[in-house]
């Protein structure tokens, strides 16, 4: 993880997400968006909201907010944390979500008591992060969530060439290294997670929006510009 990197674009990263995912035709919202809600419908179906009580979110790696936002809509009343290594991208995010918690994380040991949270989502954050150091970083993931818990993780597809040509080109994405989605889903089970799985997402760009309805469908198929694994713990 580039703390100083992401220091360095907090204040323009909307602005050139934007410009670099324009032949999309869709705005850095909609990306962030169906992750939040892909997040709650998951949790939902696998049991993993708590009863009597409110959920704890976190957003790993969630920069300047742009899940962060999304999250605080679908896990209505629940608390959303933001922890992410770059400060100056927590404090943007602080003044776009006041209703959510930014907590600066240290690259390492994640600031948050063991078995505390109910749901994790990390919206492509991993390929910032060397290999090396994936495993290890899920685990501590794992550590703060409790039984039944859900993390769910979103990466580019690297099979995907219009993928490809994006990360290619955005400055943000200079030290990237994209992940296979099998690979990945690898690295969960050496972290500890049992049965993760992988669907594939994004297959329809703004002027084809009218099929997006179809993608429920596609889950299956390895070709969608994203891709999410996932488990519970």
């Amino acid at each position: 993880m580039k703390r100083d990197e992401f220091d360095r674009f907090a204040d323009e990263y909307e602005a050139l997400h934007a410009g670099n995912i324009g032949a999309s035709g869709e705005a850095p919202s909609y990306f962030a968006e169906y992750k939040a809600i892909d997040l709650r419908r998951l949790a939902v179906e696998h049991g993993s909201l708590p009863a009597g009580r409110h959920a704890v979110v976190l957003d790993f790696g969630g920069g300047v907010g742009n899940c962060t936002e999304f999250l605080l809509r679908e896990f209505a009343g629940s608390l959303v944390v933001n922890v992410d290594v770059s400060q100056r991208s927590l404090r943007v995010s602080q003044a776009r979500c006041p209703d959510a918690s930014q907590v600066v994380f240290d690259g390492e040991a994640l600031p948050l008591a063991t078995s505390s949270v109910d749901c994790v989502l990390c919206a492509c954050v991993f390929h910032h992060i060397d290999a090396g150091e994936h495993v290890a970083k899920l685990a501590e993931l794992r550590r703060v969530m409790r039984p039944g818990a859900l993390l769910m993780i979103y990466e580019h597809n690297p099979v995907n060439p219009l993928t490809r040509r994006a990360v290619n080109t955005c400055p943000f994405d200079a030290n990237a290294h994209l992940i296979g989605a099998r690979t990945m889903r690898a690295r969960f089970r050496d972290a500890g997670f049992r049965d993760a799985k992988i669907r594939y997402r994004v297959f329809f760009p703004r002027f084809a929006r009218a099929l997006r309805p179809l993608e429920r469908s596609l889950y299956w198929l390895p070709l969608g510009a994203q891709y999410l694994v996932y488990a519970r713990r």
